[in-house]
């Protein structure tokens, strides 16, 4: 089973509650807490996980939610490698108002890293016996990560021949799809936009900017993330749309991570990009069924993705 590594610069312990609402200055009476370790990288190494792949997680940690992220790992029994760093990891947190269905998610910034941490992030990677198949750079960059970071990412990955995947956002995102280099990126609707320049709105602008973005050598393949309505991919001169399955929706948390381990996972599997993607889906779709930040269980994705396969 090939090895897929991932990189989350900037992890965090997440926090959900429910409550019946949400109302300014008064004291809001809360359920029992539940805490999941989190980040993009390592929400995507847990996907991998629990669907039956070869994942370790890399990541800096530090202070007393540093120690709880890397406990919690343990408990889970998830293969990791964290770095030491001198700051803080975040907390982060999400409250369910019961009465209306809404979520709310409060998103903190995390601590600075210095370029003596973010190298033994590198150091840690390439350290990794096997070399891994895939790096996955997913989530925020923190406070001050300049973008050369991805360059030696890109250069470290090539070095080791593994292949990068990319989901990111805002000028790190631009900055990865300038460089090119990047086997596969997967970006939310809005994020397309970003790399654009401009709203993408309709089936076939959507299909032109991917085809745009390929064409250019952003990536060699592109998965856009359309939440409810499944996603969209591009590769070489194909593009393709698969529709997602109607689930009960619980919580969003997690969901493009989930679909993102499930895609990188079967294509280490050597699946196709269409099944890969497929897989994906149902990925995503079983940790919106998941409430607060809970992922998704094996047995609901492989149901789902049974039914998408009937259904196609």
């Amino acid at each position: 089973m090939p090895l897929i590594a991932t990189l989350t610069l900037n992890p965090a312990m997440d926090l959900s509650v429910s409550t019946p609402r949400v109302i300014s200055t008064e004291k809001l009476r809360c359920s029992l807490p539940r805490h999941d370790p989190g980040g993009g990288g390592i929400n995507v190494a847990r996907v991998v996980k629990t669907l039956g792949g070869k994942a370790v997680a890399v990541y800096p940690a530090g202070g007393p939610f540093g120690d709880l992220l890397q406990r919690s790992l343990d408990e889970l029994g998830l293969v990791h490698r964290p770095v030491s760093i001198a700051g803080d990891t975040r907390e982060s947190f999400t409250v369910d108002e019961l009465d209306s269905g809404l979520q709310y998610r409060f998103v903190l910034p995390g601590p600075a890293l210095s370029e003596q941490e973010l190298q033994r992030c590198l150091d840690s990677l390439a350290a990794l016996r096997p070399a891994p198949s895939y790096v996955v750079l997913s989530g925020s960059f923190p406070p001050g990560v300049g973008l050369g970071f991805f360059d030696e990412l890109l250069a470290l990955a090539r070095r080791i021949g593994a292949r990068l995947v990319v989901d990111l956002s805002g000028e790190p995102l631009r900055h990865a799809a300038r460089q090119g280099g990047v086997y596969l990126m997967k970006p939310s609707l809005d994020e397309l936009g970003t790399l654009m320049g401009c709203t993408v709105s309709g089936e076939a602008e959507q299909e032109q900017a991917l085809r745009s973005l390929i064409g250019q050598g952003s990536a060699e393949i592109i998965v856009l993330s359309l939440g409810a309505e499944g996603a969209l991919f591009a590769y070489g001169d194909r593009v393709g749309r698969l529709r997602s399955p109607e689930v009960p929706v619980a919580s969003a948390v997690g969901a493009g991570d989930s679909m993102l381990g499930a895609i990188v996972l079967a294509m280490a599997e050597g699946r196709s990009i269409p099944e890969a993607v497929c897989q994906g889906i149902a990925a995503g779709a079983a940790t919106v069924m998941r409430p607060g930040t809970e992922l998704c269980h094996r047995e609901d994705v492989q149901r789902l993705l049974q039914a998408m396969q009937s259904a196609h």
